[in-house]
């Protein structure tokens, strides 16, 4: 019996190895019909569409910049940003930490709607498709969907 003890204790401890796998935050959000979604360490807020200037001369992705609590923010379109080919009204916008930009850029992307915050398994997580392609951190299957992992710092690039 106490051989027994032993071998559970075992089991608890590889049981508590395998729960302790690696965990991110990621924010879901929709353009167009599909998910997407970025690490909320990226993210410093969400804000409801609202009026934006045009910049003339800018890229196509570049929809215009806001004025955001007395910063200049460029508010980008993912969708022609990385070639995603959807409609839909874009009704919110991501605001990404600029801290977390090589050149402290102030910038948000425009998205149809913002789902959740979810915690996500690193085990959960597989490759990107395509391997040349940095903006695309991973793919995630949740409950029979899959999601598109996207990094901000390199989409822009």
């Amino acid at each position: 019996m106490r051989q027994d003890a032993i071998t559970t204790e075992m089991s608890a401890d590889e049981t508590d190895a395998e729960d302790s796998a690696e965990e991110v935050q990621v924010l879901e959000f929709q353009l167009g019909p599909e998910t997407y979604c970025v690490d909320i360490e990226y993210v410093s807020e969400i804000v409801d569409k609202g009026q934006l200037t045009a910049v003339p001369n800018a890229p196509d992705y570049v929809e215009g910049v806001m004025d955001l609590r007395g910063r200049t923010t460029s508010i980008i379109n993912p969708k022609s940003l990385l070639s995603i080919d959807a409609g839909g009204e874009s009704k919110r916008i991501v605001i990404f930490d600029p801290n977390k930009f090589e050149d402290e850029a102030a910038t948000g992307w425009l998205v149809d709607e913002v789902y959740q915050v979810v915690r996500v398994s690193m085990d959960d997580v597989e490759d990107p498709p395509l391997e040349k392609d940095d903006s695309i951190e991973g793919v995630i299957k949740r409950d029979g969907d899959l999601v598109v992992w996207i990094s901000p710092v390199h989409a822009i690039e």
